[in-house]
């Protein structure tokens, strides 16, 4: 299977739609890293391929979400996913999310360049009011990642998640559209 087009390109990156060809990829492994998910929800039950195939049929048609794989140009490399979920038609607002899963890419900018191009597509085209996220408060790359996109912190849910046998404060986040274009 040919893996879809560019959707959005950065100098860097290439966001595309995610194919069921992902799921016979590495996508798999991230899910079942427990490094990788260590600032996330997964890694509680193993991943499939199956079940990656599953999700990404299932997101293939969605008006309330926008899941993209996260591509380096040259090289057409899949690292990462990257997601505007719950569109709200009438609030106009979606939560972000990322994971790279290609710890080669960590610390290198992909994640950011890959952010500004999704938030970007978000309020330009999508007519977003409001992109928020919320990560455990040891997740210390996303935070940076929403602070670094314009995001500000609004708010912390204290012991609100369950990860790796404790509870976990989830710090919330957030940008306006009228804050992010001004830059």
């Amino acid at each position: 299977m040919i893996a879809a087009p560019p959707f959005l390109r950065g100098p860097r990156v290439e966001l595309r739609a995610l194919s069921e060809a992902d799921a016979d990829g590495e996508y798999v492994e991230w899910l079942n890293d427990p490094e990788v998910c260590a600032g996330n929800s997964h890694h509680v039950f193993p991943y499939s391929r199956e079940a990656a195939r599953e999700f990404i049929r299932s997101h293939q048609q969605r008006q309330d979400s926008l899941t993209l794989a996260i591509v380096i140009a040259d090289s057409g490399r899949h690292v990462g996913n990257i997601a505007l979920s719950q569109i709200h038609p009438r609030h106009r607002s979606a939560e972000f999310a990322i994971l790279l899963g290609d710890r080669s890419v960590w610390g290198t900018g992909i994640g950011y360049e890959a952010g500004l191009l999704l938030v970007e597509h978000g309020f330009k085209a999508l007519g977003l009011n409001r992109i928020y996220c919320g990560t455990y408060a040891s997740n210390i790359a996303m935070m940076a990642l929403a602070y670094k996109l314009g995001m500000q912190e609004e708010g912390r849910r204290v012991e609100a998640a369950w990860k790796n046998g404790q509870f976990v404060d989830v710090v919330e986040f957030a940008v306006l559209a009228k804050a992010f274009l001004a830059v």
